[in-house]
């Protein structure tokens, strides 16, 4: 078990960028894999992207590859986004999330969810 906590959402003009983080607590922490799911007004939940227990596998939605980038500092039970070349379509509330090893595309089979952060894009 662990409860996570966002940060780092804002206002920012399209083609800016935010970092997002998401702080851990709980002493299993290094072996769960790490996430980012959104949603949006009006919008179902959506998969963002998603980190395995130990960094080395990675997934995206297709949309904002090459765009975002995930990472995860287990000696620091954090795990961030960066996100790059935002767009008006990249706003939402952006959740972190956790589930034991392995990464999933699946909004239900994680078992940890923060309480969000929104990141608005200007046009």
């Amino acid at each position: 078990q662990v409860q996570l906590e966002e940060s780092g959402g804002g206002l920012v003009q399209a083609g800016g960028s935010l970092r997002l983080s998401c702080a851990a607590s709980g002493r299993t922490f290094s072996r769960y894999a790490m996430g980012w799911f959104r949603q949006a007004p009006g919008k179902e939940r959506e998969f963002v992207a998603a980190i395995n227990w130990s960094g080395g596998s990675t997934n995206y939605k297709d949309s904002v590859k090459g765009r975002f980038t995930i990472s995860r500092d287990n000696a620091k039970n954090t795990v961030y986004l960066q996100m790059n070349s935002l767009k008006p379509e990249d706003t939402a509330i952006y959740y972190c999330v956790a589930r034991i090893m392995f990464i999933s595309t699946m909004g239900n089979e994680y078992s940890n969810w923060g309480q969000g952060t929104q990141v608005t894009v200007a046009s």
